[in-house]
């Protein structure tokens, strides 16, 4: 089946006692078993049975065995928010005197974790230009644990050549986490790029307009130790595993994304278009533009579609916030991929707690507004816009 039937048609784990279509909402905290061996066979994961809730759940697996037949990945764990499926993944790799090759440009609490979290831990996050490959080689040591980026960075949106990286990494035995919240896990194939355990904030695309708060760690199986501690310490220690409402809500909008995705990105991609003849604005950063940088090498890796995040960049920010306040229709409002279009300035709220010279070595600038593209008109959109910019 191709990936939209499969989001809609895997078959339950289990035969639902009523036969449900939709996986009910499972809010057991306890199950019961026939007899004690069954019980010890369970909780020492000898036979594949839910035991608590804090670890294993009905409606939650029936999510994670979907992303599971969607991906190919060998095991898929489902958390209560995207930083909880990153923290959860790093925590399963990193140890003290270890370092961690990654990039300036990352979503501020993922640099954070990184720079500030695991540092206390005595783990080193070496900070590299991941577009230059023969530099990042050079970064990777004897205590190099892993390589962390996002496949298309938040706000810059910078394609690296995932491939190129994941061949450097496997050829020093290094594993490669990538966050692919940006691109859905529909559009491409994260193992076939050399991708070992992808993170995703399922708040964003998957939830089907920001219903519920999600993240999933999505495991190819290829650095084993990693898979068994992920399921074995973090899944049972630090607690952070996926509720069943959300996961029933979750499910819900898988169903329904690859059609919402393509409504998004092709949104995107026209306002983008649209964006770039209004005088105001000094420049659109789309990676869907045909003269985009990293168009060529994300359509080569991501596909066709690149996305719903659109950035503008104004005269300064006291244009950026008077845009922003001019609004009528698009939302002032973070969060990404809600149905709702959203904008916000990325300096002052999502990285108003760096300072300035971190912000200006991370490429966030005071002039950048983000758009999250929703399932709007693009004309209403751009007509929001550009009287916004005539206020």
């Amino acid at each position: 089946m191709k990936k939209q039937t499969q989001a809609i048609h895997l078959p339950y784990k289990r035969r639902d006692a009523y036969d449900a279509l939709s996986m009910p909402v499972y809010n057991a905290v306890a199950y019961e078993f026939d007899n004690a061996q069954l019980m010890a066979d369970a909780f020492c994961g000898r036979i594949d049975a839910p035991d608590y809730s804090r670890v294993e759940n009905p409606t939650v697996t029936n999510l994670e065995l979907r992303v599971k037949a969607l991906t190919g990945a060998e095991r898929v764990i489902a958390l209560n928010s995207g930083m909880a499926a990153i923290s959860n993944t790093m925590f399963a790799i990193v140890e003290q005197g270890k370092n961690v090759i990654t990039s300036r440009h990352l979503f501020g609490n993922s640099y954070s974790l990184l720079t500030s979290t695991l540092k206390r831990l005595g783990v080193e996050a070496k900070l590299c230009d991941l577009t230059d490959i023969a530099s990042v080689e050079k970064q990777i040591d004897n205590n190099t644990c892993c390589l962390f980026l996002e496949v298309m960075t938040n706000p810059q949106l910078e394609v690296a050549d995932v491939k190129a990286l994941s061949d450097i990494a496997h050829k020093h035995g290094i594993p490669v986490v990538a966050d692919t919240t940006i691109i859905p896990f529909t559009q491409f194939s994260g193992k076939e790029l050399g991708i070992d355990v992808e993170v995703v904030s399922s708040t964003k695309y998957i939830s089907g307009g920001a219903t519920s708060l999600g993240g999933l760690i999505i495991d190819y199986g290829t650095f084993p130790t990693i898979g068994d501690r992920l399921m074995n310490e973090m899944l049972f220690n630090l607690g952070a595993y996926m509720t069943p409402q959300v996961a029933y809500m979750q499910t819900l909008g898988l169903e329904t994304l690859d059609a919402r995705y393509r409504v998004q990105a092709g949104n995107a991609l026209e306002l983008a278009k649209r964006l770039r003849t209004l005088k105001p604005i000094c420049k659109v950063n789309y990676v869907g533009l045909d003269d985009n940088p990293y168009h060529q090498l994300s359509v080569q890796q991501y596909g066709e579609t690149a996305g719903a995040m659109v950035t503008i960049d104004l005269e300064d920010q006291a244009a950026c916030f008077r845009l922003l306040d001019n609004l009528k229709l698009i939302h002032r409002a973070t969060n990404l991929f809600d149905n709702r279009t959203l904008a916000i300035h990325p300096a002052s709220t999502i990285f108003g707690l760096f300072t300035p010279e971190e912000r200006a070595a991370m490429d966030v600038f005071d002039t950048t507004i983000r758009l999250s593209i929703g399932l709007e008109s693009v004309d209403d959109l751009f007509d929001d816009i550009k009287q916004a910019l005539e206020v």
